[in-house]
């Protein structure tokens, strides 16, 4: 609004002749428009939209740590047996402190997400070392075709799902580098414009022209949210991320007992994707007969975004 205003401003300035109301409107012309300046090079260093994806993400995060804590402790009252150990806070803290470094509070002591970094890199809330949970049974629920399986899987997820929202991420992220470049430059040049409108005709337009451009360029980016997309695109890169983690270290370990139950796993591997069981063994089965053919598979991993 305040950008348009200032385009109205420059536009009735061409039109008069008198010198009183031509100063005037050049001069409140002019001061809007660097004000617009101002409140866009705080916006886009801030990028609200995106800000707000960040702690909706932060907040869906700790409250399904809360829920997994709360869970445990709940089962070893109802047991009766305390079957929680030091182990299990040690990765309580350690999964807290990875996500508080993932998604800091903002606007505090400096420390915010960097809004545009230098290319697209997946969000990581999760510590590197994780504990597994010890099940003594012959083999855990585990057999060759189960981990071939998962093999299959995984590689439709980095061939797939995480290549193209690495691919989507990138086009977000230029977009919203060059839209927060854009918008300031155009307002400042409307500034700069409004003060020598009425000397020349070529440049009474200069303005007019600046703010309109501005306010389209600031209308696409902020009410577009192409910073939250950006940020949506992270955060999904980096929950494809997680599950190739977590695939590949169960089956580098080789001690059976080590890893979680080979059934629950292939069960919560496939509720991840938004898949039955039958799904997701259907989906190995045919990713392994596409490679063996030398063809790209059609079908993307994942169902639920």
């Amino acid at each position: 609004m305040i950008t348009l205003t200032a385009s109205t401003m420059s536009c009735i300035a061409c039109c008069t002749d008198s010198d009183a109301p031509l100063l005037g409107l050049k001069l409140s012309s002019a001061l809007l428009f660097s004000a617009a300046t101002g409140m866009l090079l705080v916006m886009n260093k801030i990028q609200p939209s995106q800000l707000a994806e960040e702690q909706r993400n932060a907040t869906r995060l700790f409250k399904k740590l809360h829920t997994q804590i709360q869970n445990k402790i709940s089962l070893g009252c109802n047991n009766n047996n305390n079957n929680l150990s030091e182990s299990d806070v040690r990765d309580a803290i350690e999964k807290i402190l990875a996500m508080d470094k993932a998604f800091p509070l903002p606007l505090l002591g400096g420390k915010m997400i960097e809004k545009f970094p230098s290319k697209y890199e997946a969000s990581n809330w999760w510590p590197k070392n994780k504990t597994r949970m010890e099940i003594n049974e012959s083999n855990n629920g585990w057999n060759l075709e189960l981990e071939n399986e998962m093999k299959e899987v995984i590689e439709v997820v980095k061939r797939k799902d995480i290549e193209d929202y690495e691919r989507l991420g990138n086009i977000a992220l230029k977009i919203n580098k060059r839209l927060a470049m854009l918008g300031p430059l155009l307002t400042g040049l409307g500034a700069i414009g409004s003060s020598f409108v009425g000397d020349e005709m070529l440049v009474n337009f200069v303005p007019v022209f600046a703010g309109a451009l501005a306010t389209v360029v600031n209308s696409f980016e902020h009410g577009g949210q192409v910073g939250m997309v950006f940020e949506m695109y992270r955060n999904c890169g980096g929950f494809f991320e997680l599950l190739e983690e977590t695939v590949e270290e169960t089956i580098e370990e080789r001690d059976l007992n080590r890893r979680e139950n080979g059934e629950v796993f292939e069960m919560k591997f496939a509720l991840s994707l938004g898949r039955s069981v039958m799904e997701m063994r259907e989906l190995a089965s045919k990713s392994a007969s596409c490679r063996s053919e030398g063809c790209e598979i059609d079908e993307f991993a994942n169902k639920l975004f």
